[in-house]
């Protein structure tokens, strides 16, 4: 169930960010100041509220794909001939993904509410955390192919 709750909203989110041109990836990515400015300033007032408007649906997104991570690791047959610690190691990289994409959340919550200056900090712990939070999803994915592979080996 949780699996199907975040394709859904993953689909839901990509239609209704779909019209920011950059798009809201480019965001993730803005380590910079004036990187994640440019971006923001590219966008209409409208673009930059319908940004903000969807990451609460973003937070439902996380909390759903990181209990799928964690509930497909420990329960799921394919993963059943995988060492204990494979499995607890799978087990944790999608919630701790997810933990990561807060993070990457409230700071662009709070970095798109007003201009913020002298702290370019917080664009580069936004943007790694996002960063981290990707390198987690694809790992996930990789192991999960992985112990499929071996499974059928």
């Amino acid at each position: 169930m949780s699996g199907l709750t975040a394709l859904a909203l993953l689909a839901g989110i990509a239609w209704y960010l779909e019209p920011l041109s950059p798009g809201a990836l480019a965001l993730q990515f803005a380590f910079t100041p004036r990187a994640f400015g440019w971006i923001i300033h590219s966008w209409s007032p409208a673009d930059l509220a319908r940004y903000r408007d969807h990451l609460p649906a973003d937070l439902a997104l996380l909390a759903a794909y990181g209990v799928f991570g964690y509930f497909a690791a420990t329960r799921a047959r394919v993963f059943g001939a995988c060492s204990p610690s494979f499995r607890r190691v799978l087990s944790w990289l999608l919630p701790v993904a997810a933990a990561f994409g807060a993070l990457e959340n409230a700071l662009h919550w709070w970095l798109t509410a007003a201009p913020r200056f002298g702290v370019p900090l917080a664009y580069a712990v936004s943007a790694g955390a996002s960063l981290l939070q990707w390198l987690l999803i694809v790992g996930f994915g990789l192991l999960s192919i992985l112990a499929i592979l071996r499974d059928e080996a």
